[in-house]
C-alpha cells in the first residue's frame, strides 16, 4: 500500500469547492473561547461539506493565525459569518426554515445514534463554549438536544472532536438515504 500524495487525491479547488452543493448544515459556535478549536471546526466544514460556520459572541475569527493553523486553509473555502449574539442567530434560522439542535447534555436529548435526519430539511447545530457548553437560553429555542453517547470517566469531549463526531454522523445518515 502506497500513502497517497497530494496530486493523487484530486481535490477540488477553493472556486470549484464553493460552487459545489453542500449538505443542508449550518455550525453555530456559541462562544468558543479557542482559535485552535474555530481552525477545527472550519476544516471539518470543508472536509464534510457543510454549507457555513457561524461565529457568535467572543468565538475568534479570522484572519488569525491560531486559526489558521488548525484551519490549514478552510477558512477560504467555507462560508462563514460573525454574529455578535447567538440567541439572535438562532431566531432568524429558525424563521429561515432551519432545525435548531443543540450539542449538549440535557434533560431528553437524543442520542446521537438515534437520531435521523429528514430529508429536506436544513439543520443548525450549535455547539458551545468549552467550560460553560450552549447556553440554556439557546438551548430552550432549540427544536431538539443531540448528546453524543459517551462511557468513560469524562462527561464531555473537546468541541472540535465533538463537531467531527457529529458532523460524520450528519453526513453519512444523509449519505445513507441517497443511496
Amino acid at each position: 500500500m502506497r500513502k497517497l500524495s497530494m496530486d493523487d487525491l484530486n481535490r477540488d479547488s477553493v472556486e470549484e469547492f464553493k460552487n459545489k452543493k453542500k449538505i443542508p448544515l449550518v455550525l453555530v459556535l456559541d462562544n468558543v473561547r479557542s482559535l485552535n478549536n474555530v481552525g477545527s471546526v472550519f476544516r471539518t466544514a470543508d472536509a464534510f461539506m457543510a454549507e457555513k460556520v457561524y461565529l457568535c459572541g467572543i468565538t475568534g475569527k479570522p484572519p488569525h493565525r491560531d486559526i489558521e493553523k488548525t484551519a490549514l486553509g478552510a477558512t477560504e473555502s467555507v462560508a462563514w459569518e460573525h454574529v455578535p449574539d447567538t440567541l439572535e442567530l438562532v431566531k432568524q434560522l429558525k424563521e429561515q426554515g432551519y432545525r435548531i439542535g443543540s450539542v449538549e447534555q440535557a434533560e431528553q436529548s437524543i442520542k446521537l445514534n438515534d437520531f435521523s435526519p429528514e430529508p429536506g430539511q436544513k439543520y443548525a447545530l450549535v455547539l458551545g463554549n468549552e467550560v460553560f457548553g450552549v447556553e440554556q437560553e439557546v438551548i430552550n429555542l432549540s427544536d431538539f438536544v443531540l448528546e453524543i453517547p459517551q462511557f468513560g470517566t469524562k462527561h464531555s469531549l473537546n468541541i472540535s472532536v465533538a463537531t467531527g463526531v457529529v458532523v460524520w454522523d450528519f453526513l453519512s445518515k444523509t449519505l445513507a438515504r441517497e443511496v
